[in-house]
């Protein structure tokens, strides 16, 4: 789980050993609140860096209950209920089994810059579209 306050090298460093000496196959990237961004991060960098062409990322709220104690006597306890975004973000080498599910990304040998060679590129599909005549109409008082 990446926090706010960890190292992120320390973690990239212990999941880059760990792949290359293939006692695994995944990893799941977890970050709850503000560590989100470097939870992504890491995910990128090791996705990148070892090519890993599966993903699945599911998106949550955690609900985290607070009891604060009044400092008063004769108050009752105040119970706070917040709900805090949470990621998890499997990266496997192993094909995924159900790639219906959300969150579910997967290259399949393909690079997302890459171009389908079927699909046009973007420049061929604004030359192909008719340009429609602008009409003005103009309107008449009497």
């Amino acid at each position: 789980m990446v926090r706010g306050g960890s190292k992120m090298s320390n973690l990239l460093n212990h999941v880059t050993g760990i792949l290359e000496d293939k006692t695994a196959t995944a990893v799941v990237w977890s970050g709850v609140g503000a560590a989100i961004s470097k939870t992504i991060s890491c995910a990128e960098i090791i996705k990148r860096q070892f090519s890993i062409q599966h993903q699945v990322t599911k998106l949550l709220y955690q609900i985290v209950e607070e009891h604060w104690e009044p400092k008063i006597e004769g108050l009752e306890t105040l119970v706070v209920k917040r709900q805090i975004p949470a990621i998890h973000i499997l990266l496997t080498s192993e094909p995924l089994k159900d790639f219906n599910q959300l969150g579910c990304q997967s290259i399949n040998g393909k690079k997302f810059w890459e171009q389908n060679e079927n699909q046009p590129n973007k420049k061929q599909q604004l030359h192909s579209k008719r340009k429609k005549v602008f009409k003005q109409i103009q309107n008449s008082k009497n």
